[in-house]
């Protein structure tokens, strides 16, 4: 019997006993291909000696940092090369363990901001966010987050200083006949009397992810939305939090996912997964030159901290993973990869009469499932659509591995999967992913007598 409390405790999970380029590798000797990356986390691939010999270079400097005191120059090197990759729109960054500990961080941030700026709005103490979206686990960052089913265990304990306003999820909520631009404005319009409504003053931030990952399946913003919901927090003197955890560090094909529509960069950013490609645990919090400069104007000093932030184990495996990105010019063969797939998965599967909708950015492409594709009834949540795609996957003859999730259409019902594979794929990659998970689709709903 195991010793872990594993996520589920009725399940015997498959051990892995190794790791190659696309490939994880399991003690009964199957190879799976990695399609997914994990949680859309292992962006350049499994077992880079790169990345290793920078872990090991860097445990025989320094193997760990405390940050009340100290500094290395490979936190110091990361959060330059972050900072820079915004163009001049962030001014430092701030470094923690996971995506949970970002929002948090991006959280109080934002609060002491208006305590340190000039003069100060003790007042703002609120957020609104966005029905379900999913910005981590912890309790401030559940508090954050609408997805559902996370939440409905711990919602006594959970903060009451958030609010919520709609998605932005075309495929389940654009009216008929309403084009693109009227939807935004109808979103951004409820943004705003949700402001008015809880009193623009009290107000830190409005809280978004770009594409909404694990939550909704690869949901894209419509062009000219951000910028939209962005005025509107310029309007009544809030700030703007992107959180790009799942969709950012190139993952969209842009290296951040709110470069994708004009005028859109945020006051706080939170990055994660891709930032050190499971090579380590790691995220960060951008933070803007006008929530810095109240800093640096004010005390000086953030009200918060972790033992391990800014490791440099964590650092280096980072660092060293961005210049693979960077010097591989990854990221485009992110957006080239990207279209490839989109057309491939599209074309191979879009007639599927249990096919809803495919849609994605980069990288970043998620699959939502129907029982009927005339009205786009989704699935009963007992079904297990989803989970049990992602279990025939990584048996034999497919052994691909794709991230399932549920609750899709209103946070109980609804299923869909994600496919988010390493940056560095061929053409030849794309095939085999889209070919293997065609047939996967197919054998999954033609042997199983799901209940519609």
């Amino acid at each position: 019997m195991s010793a872990v409390v594993h996520r589920s405790l009725k399940i015997d999970f498959p051990r892995i006993v190794g790791g190659e380029g696309n490939y994880v590798i399991l003690e009964d000797g199957r190879r799976i291909f990695d399609a997914s990356g994990g949680a859309a986390v292992a962006c350049i691939g499994h077992g880079d000696t790169r990345v290793h010999d920078a872990i090991a270079t860097q445990l025989k400097q320094i193997s760990y940092c405390s940050t009340t005191f100290y500094t290395t120059d490979v936190c110091e090197k990361l959060c330059r090369d972050l900072v820079d990759s915004t163009h001049g729109v962030m001014k430092r960054a701030y470094l923690v363990n996971s995506g949970s500990e970002a929002m948090e961080a991006a959280m109080k941030l934002a609060r002491q901001y208006y305590l340190e700026k000039v003069p100060p709005e003790p007042s703002r103490m609120r957020f609104i966010a966005r029905e379900h979206s999913y910005h981590g686990i912890t309790l401030g960052s559940l508090s954050m987050g609408g997805h559902v089913t996370r939440r409905a265990k711990f919602e006594p304990m959970l903060l009451d200083c958030v609010s919520r306003v709609s998605r932005c999820f075309p495929f389940r909520d654009k009216r008929v006949h309403e084009t693109d631009s009227q939807y935004v404005a109808r979103l951004a319009d409820e943004l705003d009397q949700e402001f008015r409504r809880v009193g623009p003053e009290t107000v830190c931030a409005f809280v978004a992810e770009p594409i909404v990952g694990a939550a909704l399946g690869c949901v894209p913003f419509i062009p000219g939305y951000l910028k939209a919901m962005k005025a509107v927090c310029e309007k009544y003197g809030a700030l703007f939090i992107l959180d790009e955890v799942m969709c950012g560090m190139g993952r969209s094909g842009t290296y951040h996912a709110w470069e994708q529509d004009d005028n859109a960069a945020p006051d706080i950013q939170t990055i994660g997964k891709c930032l050190g490609g499971g090579y380590q645990p790691i995220a960060g919090v951008l933070a803007s030159k006008r929530v810095i400069e109240a800093f640096e104007k004010g005390t000086g000093v953030f009200v918060h901290g972790h033992t391990y932030q800014g490791h440099p184990v964590t650092c280096a495996a980072a660092l060293a993973v961005q210049k693979i990105i960077r010097e591989e010019n990854l990221v485009q063969n992110v957006s080239n990869m990207g279209g490839l797939l989109s057309a491939r998965l599209k074309g191979l599967l879009a007639s599927h009469p249990n096919v809803g909708d495919i849609r994605g950015s980069g990288l970043f492409w998620g699959i939502e499932f129907v029982a009927d594709t005339t009205t786009n009834k989704p699935f009963p949540s007992s079904a297990g659509v989803a989970s049990g795609i992602a279990e025939l996957g990584i048996t034999e003859p497919y052994c691909i591995a794709v991230y399932p999730s549920s609750g899709t259409v209103d946070g109980v019902n609804g299923d869909h999967v994600i496919i988010s594979p390493a940056y560095n794929i061929s053409p030849a990659d794309v095939e085999t992913i889209a070919t293997t998970v065609q047939r996967l689709i197919i054998d999954y709903f033609a042997s199983k007598n799901v209940e519609t």
